[in-house]
C-alpha cells in the first residue's frame, strides 16, 4: 500500500476517544487526599484519552487571585501531580475567580489538537463581577471542533429565568479570532457546572422521601432544567443522561447527610453535564433523510454518576464518561521529529525534523526537551530555536542542535516536542528515548561529595574547641 492509500485508509478509519468530564463545586476547600475513584484511575476499562475538569468556588481570595496570575493554583498543581506520571499533560486551563477549567490529554494526541483558545464571561453583579458566569476552552481535535463550557449560574429557587438568561449570554460569547467558530457552531459542545437548577413545587419531605426510596423519577418532572428544556428551543438541542443518582446538593460537610442546618435547603441536582452535537441539530431542522455515514463525529455517554465519598464541600462531584467516535480529518502530524544518535551531556546533540508542505512555521518556533512525565508545554528541560539553532537544511528535513551544557548529566527518559508559535500548540512529538548519564560529570560530583564529607570531621573538631 503506497503512502497516499495509507493516508486515505487512516482518514476513513473511525477512532474512539474516551473523555472523562468532572464537575464539582469545591466550596473553597483544598484538594482531597485521593481522587482515584473520581478520575476512574482504578477502572478496568481502557485508559481515558482526555480529562476535562470543571470546578466552581475554588478559593479566590484576592491574595490567591494575584498569585494565580503568576503561579498555578493548588487544584491545578494537584491534578498535574496526579496525572502527569500517567502520561497526561495539561493542555489548557482558564480561570475566572472561583471558576476553573482544566484539560489534560494523553501525549500521543497532542499533534492532532490545534487552535486551542480560552475565554470567559462574567455574569455576576450585572457582568462586573466574576463570581458567576462561564469559562470556555475550545479546540480542533483530529480536525473536529469541540468546545467545553464550565458554568456557575445564579442560586436560589426563584432565579430560573436569570439562570437561562445568563446561559444564553454565555453561549453568545464570541472568540476574538475570525477563523474560530461561534460557540454553537462547534461540532460538539459540552455544557456543565453548578447550574443551580432546583426541584420546584414539591416540599422537602416529599423530596427527601423520594430520594430515600431511590424513586428519583418522581422528581425529574419538577427539575427546573428538565422543565425549561420543554419550553426553550435552544435547550432542547442539549442532551443529558438520566439522573439515576441522588441530588448532589446540599450536604453537611464530610457526610452523606442532607442539610441539617436551620435553613434545611431542599436537595437538588445542581451539578450537571450536558452536550450538544451540531450535526444532530442540523438533522432535526431538516425534512430530508439523514444517513449515519454523513455523521463524522458522534458522542456516547458511557456513565453519568455522582461520587458520594467526597465530603469537602456541600456539593458532591458528578462525572460523565463519554466515547467520542470520529473519522479523523487530520491523520498526519504537522511535524515529525526525532533525536539523532546516542544522547548524553558529553557532547552537543542533534535533532532532525520535517514539516508537511505549507506548514506555517515561524522564527519563534522551538523544539523542547521534556521529561516523559512533563506537566504542560512550558515544563521543558531546555529548548532550541528552530531557526537560530539550525545547522543543516534540505527539501526533506532540517537539523538543529542542542548544546551539551543543556543536557541533563543524570540522563533518563525524555521526549522532544515541536511548539508552533502561530498555532500556539505542540504540533509534533517524538517517541520516548533514553539520554545516557554523563559518567565523567557524575564521577566528579561523587568525588566532590566524598571530599566534602572527608573534611566535615575536621570542621566539627575545630568548632568543638570553642
Amino acid at each position: 500500500m503506497d503512502s497516499e492509500q495509507h493516508s486515505s485508509a487512516q482518514r476513513d478509519a473511525v477512532r474512539e476517544l474516551r473523555l472523562h468530564l468532572v464537575t464539582w463545586n469545591v466550596g473553597t476547600a483544598s484538594p482531597p487526599p485521593d481522587v482515584t475513584s473520581l478520575l476512574q484511575l482504578d477502572s478496568p476499562s481502557p485508559a481515558i484519552d482526555m480529562y476535562v475538569i470543571g470546578l466552581q468556588e475554588v478559593n479566590s481570595r484576592i491574595t490567591n487571585f494575584l498569585s494565580d496570575l503568576v503561579f498555578d493554583d493548588p487544584w491545578s498543581i494537584f491534578f498535574m501531580t496526579v496525572l502527569s506520571p500517567l502520561g497526561y499533560i495539561k493542555l489548557s486551563s482558564i480561570r475566572m475567580q472561583g471558576l476553573l477549567l482544566l484539560i489534560f490529554v494523553k501525549h500521543d494526541h497532542l499533534p492532532f489538537i490545534r487552535d486551542v483558545r480560552t475565554n470567559y464571561t462574567r455574569t455576576g453583579l450585572y457582568g462586573y463581577w466574576g463570581n458567576k458566569g462561564g469559562v470556555t476552552v475550545r479546540m480542533s481535535l483530529y480536525g473536529h471542533t469541540i468546545c467545553f463550557i464550565n458554568c456557575h449560574l445564579p442560586a436560589h429557587m426563584e432565579n430560573t429565568e436569570q439562570r437561562l438568561d445568563d446561559f444564553e449570554k454565555i453561549l453568545e460569547m464570541q472568540f476574538e479570532e475570525e477563523n474560530v467558530p461561534s460557540t454553537l457552531d462547534h461540532d460538539v459542545l459540552f455544557w456543565f457546572g453548578d447550574l443551580n437548577f432546583r426541584i420546584a413545587d414539591y416540599g422537602i419531605h416529599f423530596v427527601r422521601e423520594s430520594i430515600n426510596n431511590k424513586r428519583y423519577n418522581l422528581l425529574w418532572e419538577k427539575d427546573q432544567l428538565n422543565m425549561a428544556k420543554k419550553k426553550e428551543a435552544f435547550l432542547q438541542e442539549f442532551i443529558e443522561g438520566p439522573l439515576q443518582f441522588k441530588p448532589t446538593y446540599k450536604f453537611d460537610l464530610h457526610s452523606d447527610v442532607y442539610d441539617t442546618s436551620e435553613k434545611k435547603r431542599k436537595p437538588a441536582w445542581t451539578d450537571r453535564i450536558l452536550w450538544r452535537v451540531k450535526s444532530l441539530c442540523q438533522h432535526a431542522s431538516k425534512e430530508d433523510d439523514f444517513s449515519e455515514e454523513e455523521q463524522t463525529i458522534s458522542v456516547t455517554l458511557n456513565n453519568y454518576i455522582s461520587h458520594m465519598s467526597y465530603g469537602i464541600s456541600d456539593h458532591k462531584p458528578v462525572t460523565g464518561t463519554f466515547g467520542i467516535e470520529l473519522k479523523p480529518l487530520l491523520s498526519d502530524p504537522l511535524v515529525t521529529l526525532s533525536p539523532e544518535g546516542e544522547w548524553s551531556s558529553e557532547r552537543d546533540v542533534f535533532i532532525s525534523y520535517s514539516a508537511v508542505p505549507g506548514f506555517p512555521s515561524s522564527a519563534w518556533d522551538w523544539i523542547g526537551l521534556f521529561k516523559v512525565t512533563f506537566r504542560h508545554a512550558n515544563d521543558y528541560v531546555t529548548y532550541a530555536w528552530v531557526e537560530d539553532d539550525e545547522i543543516s537544511s534540505n527539501e526533506d528535513s532540517k537539523q538543529v542542535y542542542m548544546s551539551a551544557a543543556e543536557i541533563p548529566d543524570m540522563g533518563g527518559k525524555f521526549l522532544l516536542c515541536y511548539y508552533s508559535n502561530n498555532l500556539q500548540s505542540i504540533v509534533g512529538i517524538s517517541q520516548p528515548f533514553q539520554i545516557q548519564p554523563n559518567r565523567t560529570s557524575i564521577g566528579k560530583d561523587l568525588a566532590q561529595e566524598e571530599n566534602a564529607w572527608m573534611q566535615k570531621p575536621d570542621n566539627l573538631e575545630s568548632h568543638n574547641e570553642f
